[in-house]
């Protein structure tokens, strides 16, 4: 298999340097440019044509923000990864390369103390997402499973029901690559009226699920907030957790409401989506819809295989309209998935199953120690 070609963007010597270093270190990458700025690496991705570009945002002359609003205008499709700092405008500036058309980002080290440790933090996050992105196999990265084939994989149809199916009285949402451009799509198509609670694991840092969320929260008819611990969980509003943070749900005496924890990571990632599945199972009876959504790994298949035991429903996004097919598609082969429909169909498919949506549970849901079942 050839080496997956990487153009490097940055306008800082040492960036470079590091990430060059980093990535040749890979037998299975080529570094086969660099540019200082936007304006020469639209030149360089025309002459050499690279399977992937990371770009820095703020450079000279032209930022990385117009690089790939340039490169999305040649229709050219080539994979772009932001280089950002872990800040307010940093995270506003990242999510506005996502919506120009990047497929991802990873943060810039910061305070880290040598330059072994910033090398060491740009491979834990920039490889996998290389590897990813161009279809590769990741199976050298522990726990990230097999990235996007390049042909379509057939998938495994529904095993049969170990529970009734139950009318759903919560909606959970998982996404990790690509997740914030097709969550902008698929929240902002919900309406007001939603009968149920909404609750979202999208895998991000700090900071950037705060500004995520009031990105959402201005194009949607629901609520959408970051979400806090012990808020409780009306219809219409979109509980996003926080990054760092896991989100869960617990049952009291007045209702389900959220609960925030910085347990363990689960498949390398806090947030993650299977604590959140599970939890919902447990507060809501089984009465659960859940979505998976574009992103690499397979985080939400073992919550996904709760919820159809328990009576819920499963909708994932299909393997044409994902960035990278590893959390839908480990659910959907695992034989997990109700429905796997491109993304411009999950919004309807939501409403629909939502159409016979139980009412909101009016009465305790925990056992008295307030613990959930």
């Amino acid at each position: 298999m050839d080496p997956i070609r990487v153009l490097v963007v940055d306008d800082s010597v040492v960036v470079r340097k590091i990430v060059t270093d980093v990535l040749s270190s890979d037998p299975s990458i080529e570094v086969v440019g660099s540019a200082v700025n936007g304006k020469l690496a639209l030149g360089k991705v025309d002459a050499l044509k690279p399977d992937l570009v990371t770009m820095d945002i703020e450079m000279p002359e032209m930022n990385g923000i117009e690089a790939v609003r340039a490169i999305r205008a040649r229709r050219n499709r080539v994979p772009i990864v932001m280089f950002s700092t872990l800040t307010e405008r940093g995270a506003s500036s990242t999510l506005d390369a996502l919506s120009a058309g990047a497929n991802d980002y990873v943060t810039k080290p910061a305070n880290v103390g040598s330059v072994a440790q910033s090398m060491e933090s740009v491979r834990e996050q920039l490889i996998p997402k290389i590897k990813a992105l161009t279809g590769r196999p990741a199976t050298a990265l522990a726990g990230l499973g097999a990235a996007r084939p390049a042909a379509p994989v057939a998938v495994r149809p529904p095993a049969p029901r170990s529970a009734p199916h139950k009318a759903p009285a919560v909606l959970v949402i998982g996404s990790s690559t690509g997740g914030p451009e097709a969550l902008a799509k698929v929240i902002p198509a919900l309406p007001a009226s939603l009968p149920v609670p909404v609750l979202l694991v999208q895998h991000m840092p700090p900071v950037f699920t705060r500004q995520f969320a009031q990105r959402l929260d201005r194009l949607s008819a629901l609520r959408v907030v970051e979400a806090v611990d012990g808020s409780p969980l009306l219809p219409g509003t979109v509980h996003l957790a926080p990054g760092d943070h896991h989100l869960t749900v617990r049952g009291t005496g007045r209702g389900a409401v959220t609960m925030l924890s910085q347990g363990p990571p689960e498949n390398f990632c806090r947030p993650a989506v299977d604590p959140l599945f599970r939890s919902a199972v447990a507060a809501y009876d089984g009465a659960v819809l859940s979505v998976v959504l574009t992103g690499m790994g397979s985080d939400g298949r073992s919550g996904a295989s709760v919820i159809r035991d328990a009576g819920g429903t499963v909708v994932v996004q299909d393997q044409a309209t994902s960035v990278v097919w590893g959390m839908p598609g480990a659910v959907a082969q695992a034989g997990l998935a109700d429905e796997v429909l491109p993304l411009d169909r999950v919004a309807e498919a939501i409403t629909r199953h939502l159409a016979r949506a139980l009412p909101p549970h009016p009465a305790p849901l925990t056992l008295a120690t307030g613990a959930p079942r």
